[in-house]
Order: structure tokens, then C-alpha cells, then sequence
């Protein structure tokens, strides 16, 4: 069974050493941090999904995790539990404490302003998916939001913090990350720096043997290169086992002798189809077009991050990204960040790139990333069902609805929407039991529209 997902931080799952779990239980542990989104094909075969716990009784006030001095027994959150619902609640706003991370370093000079407009947003009513009246706390509440930032024309409308969390504490963004790289990519193809016409040997001759080493970087960029990466969550010979062990996200087995760095496991993988047929989603596209974004600029991702990006937003906290064993930062899943912060981020994006006085990517970069990919290579392998009349471009989702709306998603309900027409930013950070965006998405794009049209009253 294939699900089209997203490897985040694998370390979090662990089947194979609980063989006492029952097969859904195991699969929903694996997909806590590997689903991103559920292909067709995937829905008719997955088994039923165990029953979402009340939003109540797993807030981390309640849990009272980490709390003691040491924390003891039940207390305590390692990599041994990190994976398990509910203490992945913790461990989103707690990845430092459990993976080596790089920092991305907000620099010296004073926290950008955004400025704060409340409004009573929380009391607006809207129909859920069902049809059913839900408020926009109602929603926050169901869907185990952590946190949520509002803005409309620039201004903090509404802003929320839920379980612990706290306007500095920083999230797991899971696959939001993936869209950071992908921006940086399509600004060095803007200015001349990478070719997405050439071959990606052009940047990376380590990948000639590989499933790159006849694909150009545009189909790295949308996800439009063939490459055989199985996520068969309860066959450890398929390659998201491969590509945990080497990142360092799964305890290697015994007698281990397979790669131990991302960028080794990537060389390992084979083509499989046609480049540029359609769309498949696969974290490990991230990761090679990170890698082209090193080569082409000879630096870090997280110095990239943090000069080009961070210090220029003026954001209020530094972010940071887990890495491997080489300090090779995992591109498509590993970034963390605040609520704020990314709302600053997206912001810019709103205004066409520019924000705090200084200019972060080119209009046209935002222009041709908001416009879309090809919708019908979106619908290759039925990926349609899972988010209906979207397409995929420089690893953004594109919505295609009146409102030009466009988003960054990571599973257990990380988003950044940004939508152009009515003028708002929603950075919406979650610890939702299900990892799959096809869970809450229906109820997400009803909560979009209401979103808008309350901010546009």
C-alpha cells in the first residue's frame, strides 16, 4: 500500500519494535510522522481510523508531562515515546530537547513590528463539513491547534495559543519546511544561479547513478520526477525505512550496513516511470533540491535561512532545523519556527516578496509560485482526492479558488495560507492525532472561506 507522504521526523515511530500493536495502530504510529497526503488508492485500503481522543482530556496542562524535577514514569517524554500519541504533543514545541537541530539565527537588530488590530474572531460562526454550525474556536479546539495568527492587511486580527504553547515557543513544521526551499530554489533559478532546465547532475554529479541523473531540477521542484520511494509502513525492505535509518530518525537495526547521512540514502534510489509525467509527492525531492541550493550557493541551508530570510524579515525568535549526522539539515521536514514568525513570513509573501523595508524574493518568484502548477499532472495517481482542484509549484499548494490562495502544509495540521484577494495571512500550528491533511480538509478549506469573509467585514 502506497501513501504519498512525507518522512518528518521518524524517530517517532517505531512498529517494528511494538509488534504488539494492532496493524492500524502501527500504520497511524508510522504515519504520525510520515503521512502528508493520502493518495487515492491508499483511501479504499487504509484501515479504519482508531477514534480521535476529546480535545480536552489531551491538552499538555492536563497530561502534565516534563513536569517534575526529574520527570519520572508516565512524566516523561524521550525518543522512546516521542512518536506515541499524546506525547507528540510535547515533543512538537520540544524537538530540540529530543534531535540535534542548527540554528537559524534572527540576528542582532530589533524584532520587526506587527502591529495588533483584535477583533472578535473566535465567536464567528460558520457550517463545518457536515453542514453542522461551528465557531472559529470550535474549529481551533477540534482540530488540536497549538496556536493561530490572523493577519489581515498586515494587522494581528486574531491570534490564539493553545497547550503550553506560547507566542516565542517554537513548532515542528513537518512538510511547511519543504516550502521554504522551494522558494529559495525558484529566487536562485529567478536570478541565473540554478538552470531548471538542467539536468540535476549539473549540481549534483553524486546523483548520476540515482533516480536524478536524468531529471531536470524543474521536476524536482514541483514533484514531477519519477523516483521508485515506497512507504509501506509494515515492510521495513521499502525505502522510507532506508530513509530514516540514514537521517538518524529510526534507531538503526543490528548489523546495520546501509547509509548513515540523507544525502548517501538519496543515491540509493532508483527511477521508476517517466520524469515529468505527473505529480507524486515525495519528501525526498525536498532534500535533493536543498542539496542543488547548497551546491549552487556553496552555503548552509540555515546560513541561507537565517541571512536571507530570518534577519531580514526581522523576526522575533530564531528558528532552527534538525539535522543528520553530517549537520545536513532535513530540507522537507525538519524546520521549526513561531506562530509569529511565520506569519511575518508569510506576510511578505502577500505583499509580492517584500516586507520590513527589504526585499526577500522577486515578485515575479511569488507571482510564478501563486499562479500554480499543472493541474492536470496534480491529478496523475488520482492525488485529486485528497485535495480537490489543486496543483503543485515550487513546493507550495496551490488552491486555485477565486481568491488566488495559496498554502505550505505539514502534516498534524501545520499550515501558512496566504490569500491575496481579502488581503490575510493564517499560520495555524497543530498537534492533530491524525497526521494526513485528508482527515481535517474539508473542514479546513470551510474554515478558509469563513476566515476570509469574516476579516472582510
Amino acid at each position: 500500500m502506497h501513501h504519498h507522504c512525507n518522512p518528518g521526523r521518524l524517530a517517532r515511530i517505531l512498529p517494528s519494535r511494538s509488534p504488539s500493536l494492532p496493524t492500524f495502530l502501527a500504520r497511524a504510529a508510522l504515519a504520525l510522522v510520515l503521512g502528508g497526503v493520502l493518495a487515492a488508492g491508499a483511501h479504499a485500503q487504509a484501515p479504519a481510523a482508531p477514534a480521535l481522543p476529546p480535545p480536552e482530556s489531551v491538552t499538555l496542562d492536563k497530561l502534565g508531562y516534563m513536569g517534575t524535577f526529574p520527570p519520572e514514569g508516565a512524566q516523561r517524554v524521550d525518543l522512546s515515546n516521542s512518536y506515541k500519541y499524546p506525547q507528540m504533543r510535547w515533543a512538537l514545541q520540544h524537538l530540540r530537547e529530543l534531535q540535534p537541530t542548527r540554528n537559524i539565527r534572527r540576528g542582532a537588530a530589533p524584532a520587526s513590528a506587527l502591529p495588533a488590530d483584535p477583533r472578535p474572531l473566535g465567536a464567528f460562526s460558520f457550517e463545518d463539513d457536515k453542514g453542522q454550525p461551528i465557531t472559529v474556536d470550535q474549529w481551533l479546539t477540534r482540530t488540536y491547534t497549538d496556536a493561530i495568527v490572523v493577519l489581515h492587511k498586515g494587522k494581528v486580527v486574531f491570534e490564539r495559543y493553545d497547550n503550553q504553547m506560547k507566542p516565542w515557543t517554537p513548532h515542528l513544521l513537518f512538510s511547511v519546511t519543504k516550502s521554504f526551499t522551494g522558494l529559495m530554489a525558484a529566487q536562485l533559478a529567478h536570478e541565473g544561479r540554478i538552470d531548471p532546465d538542467a539536468l540535476v547532475t549539473k549540481y549534483v554529479p553524486e546523483l548520476a547513478d540515482s533516480a536524478w541523473g536524468d531529471m531536470k531540477v524543474r521536476e524536482v521542484m514541483d514533484m514531477t520526477g519519477a523516483v521508485r520511494f515506497r512507504e509501506v509502513y509494515t515492510d521495513p525492505t521499502t525505502e522510507i525505512f532506508g530513509y530514516s535509518w540514514a537521517s538518524g530518525m529510526l534507531p538503526r537495526p543490528p548489523g546495520y550496513q546501509g547509509p548513515t547521512t540523507i544525502y548517501d540514502f538519496l543515491k540509493t534510489l532508483k527511477k521508476e516511470g517517466e520524469h515529468g509525467e505527473g505529480f507524486v509527492y515525495r519528501t525526498v525531492h525536498s532534500e535533493v533540491l536543498g542539496w542543488i541550493v547548497s551546491r549552487a550557493t556553496g552555503r548552509h541551508w540555515a546560513e541561507l535561512m537565517g541571512e536571507n530570510i530570518w534577519q531580514k524579515l526581522g523576526m522575533e525568535e530564531d528558528a532552527h532545523v534538525m539535522v543528520d549526522s553530517v549537520g545536513t539539515p532535513l530540507q522537507g521536514a525538519g524546520l521549526n519556527a513561531t506562530a509569529r514568525d511565520l506569519a511575518r513570513f508569510g506576510e511578505m509573501l502577500r505583499q509580492g516578496g517584500t516586507f520590513n523595508g527589504q526585499k526577500v524574493f522577486d515578485k515575479a518568484v511569488i507571482d510564478d509560485t501563486a499562479k500554480g502548477g499543472d493541474r492536470g499532472k496534480f491529478q496523475f495517481r488520482g492525488i485529486q482526492t485528497a485535495r480537490p482542484g489543486y496543483s503543485y509549484r515550487n513546493q507550495w499548494w496551490v488552491l486555485h479558488n477565486a481568491d488566488g490562495a495559496y498554502e505550505a502544509s505539514g502534516i498534524h495540521g501545520q499550515m501558512v495560507h496566504v490569500n491575496p484577494a481579502a488581503e490575510m495571512v493564517v499560520v495555524k500550528l497543530s498537534s492533530h492525532p491524525v497526521a494526513s491533511a485528508a482527515a481535517t480538509h474539508a473542514l479546513t478549506l470551510k474554515a478558509w472561506s469563513a476566515l476570509a469573509q469574516a476579516v472582510r467585514r
